[in-house]
């Protein structure tokens, strides 16, 4: 089995990266014009201020265009992590997880009608932890789907609410057609 698990967006689209490169070259050219020109002296400390915090923007923009996030899941020593990640830059800490559960899709109505499928990791009884979210439902089930494989657990379709199915994954995966326990 393999110890380790990696759950990831997609990289940012080219153009996304581009605009992020931007900003925080922008941020940097604009540092470097501040503190290059800037007189240090008690009554400017607040012009200094106001223009780094054009700075902090520049570089808030370009970290939302540039981030996107991961689940790291050691399954030897059952912890996982989620991590905010931009560039080489991983923010997160590992988690202990005592006793994995089973694995669940479900869906979540958005403001402009559409759905969001959410695949959870539910452990030690009735904590779960949200690993990943996408419009599809075919790509979240697949992502929820290896991973109860890997982890040797039960999956649960609760889609429709108040519905909830147990998928029988042997007979799933043999037919290539989802098949419920009843």
């Amino acid at each position: 089995m393999n110890e380790n698990i990696i759950i990831s967006e997609k990289q940012r689209s080219l153009w996304q990266r581009i605009i992020a490169s931007l900003f925080f070259t922008a941020a940097i050219i604009l540092l470097v014009y501040i503190l290059y020109t800037s007189h240090w002296s008690d009554d400017n400390l607040i012009n200094i201020g106001h223009n780094i915090k054009g700075v902090i923007y520049l570089i808030g923009f370009g970290t939302a265009f540039s981030f996107h996030q991961s689940v790291y899941i050691d399954i030897k020593k059952s912890k996982f992590r989620q991590t905010y990640e931009i560039g080489p830059i991983k923010l997160g800490q590992w988690k202990t997880i005592s006793n994995y559960e089973y694995v669940s899709i479900f869906h979540q109505p958005l403001d402009d009608g559409n759905k969001i499928f959410e695949v959870n990791l539910w452990y030690d009884r009735n904590k779960h932890w949200e690993l990943y979210e996408k419009y599809d439902y075919k790509e979240a089930f697949l992502i929820g789907y290896e991973l109860s494989e890997i982890l040797q657990i039960d999956i649960l379709d609760a889609t429709i609410p108040n519905n909830y199915r147990w998928i029988d994954k042997k007979t799933s995966k043999e037919t290539g057609e989802m098949v419920y326990l009843d």
